[in-house]
């Protein structure tokens, strides 16, 4: 048995979203500071630039983790790499290597509570009942999942487009009944969510965060005709098509 005090009954500290095994916790202002940074602090906190933390509850599922990303854990917690076997570590090594993930993400199981490291980035947790259980992520973006959710390379439809327009190849993928939580450096309530029904979604840029997997998706000139393209001042898109939906960032902080 376990007691944690001074932590989310901090007057503080307030929880801003929960889903699943997750709590997202944010630090209301900074008090550690001194007085040549207290001004500095003071107007970012006003800007909401405050520490965020993920809190994960075991004993609502397992979880698997960013390579790195654990600051501490209480009770009964039990950690592995999540690697089964010899094919499963090299598809998980494949899988890095071409995507911005680490190849091996830890997995926290049992009773306890782990709370991962202090970021100022937005924690954003996606149910993915909402994305007819499976979803594509941007590189970059995973922090954690619970346990249940498999993750699977997808590549893009057309690989000569996705090199000529400087993107990669692969994505990660996340399939099953669970929550999935994302590191962004965009605030969850400035991200357009944009719902498709057999159209298509041209985007210029790697303005999507997530998007779901029943979706195509493509790189393309931004018209039929070079002569076009050049007229447009656009060059490469990424396009989307079908029934589903992007969640896309406004601007590109990445």
């Amino acid at each position: 048995m376990y007691r944690i005090h001074n932590f989310l009954d901090n007057d503080d500290i307030i929880v801003t979203d929960e889903q699943g095994a997750f709590k997202v916790v944010e630090y209301k202002r900074d008090l550690s500071v001194t007085k040549s940074t207290a001004q500095n602090e003071y107007f970012a906190s006003q800007m909401g630039v405050r520490l965020k933390q993920l809190v994960c509850d075991l004993s609502t599922s397992s979880v698997v983790l960013q390579q790195g990303s654990m600051q501490w854990m209480a009770g009964d917690v039990n950690a592995s790499t999540g690697i089964k076997s010899a094919g499963d570590f090299f598809s998980k090594s494949l899988r890095a290597s071409v995507t911005n993930e680490s190849a091996i993400k830890p997995e926290y199981n049992g009773t306890g509570m782990v709370v991962l490291e202090p970021t100022y980035k937005y924690i954003i947790l996606l149910d993915l009942s909402r994305w007819n259980n499976s979803i594509v992520l941007e590189d970059g973006y995973f922090l954690a999942s619970e346990a249940s959710l498999k993750h699977k390379l997808v590549s893009r439809t057309n690989i000569s487009s996705a090199l000529a327009g400087g993107e990669g190849l692969f994505n990660l993928a996340l399939e099953g009944n669970g929550v999935v939580a994302l590191e962004s450096p965009v605030a969850r309530n400035e991200l357009i969510e944009i719902e498709l029904e057999n159209d298509e979604l041209r985007i210029d840029g790697s303005f999507a965060v997530a998007w779901s997997s029943g979706l195509k998706f493509t790189v393309e000139r931004s018209t039929k005709s070079l002569i076009g393209s050049a007229a447009s001042g656009e060059g490469l898109v990424n396009v989307y098509r079908g029934t589903g939906r992007i969640l896309m960032a406004p601007v590109n902080l990445k």
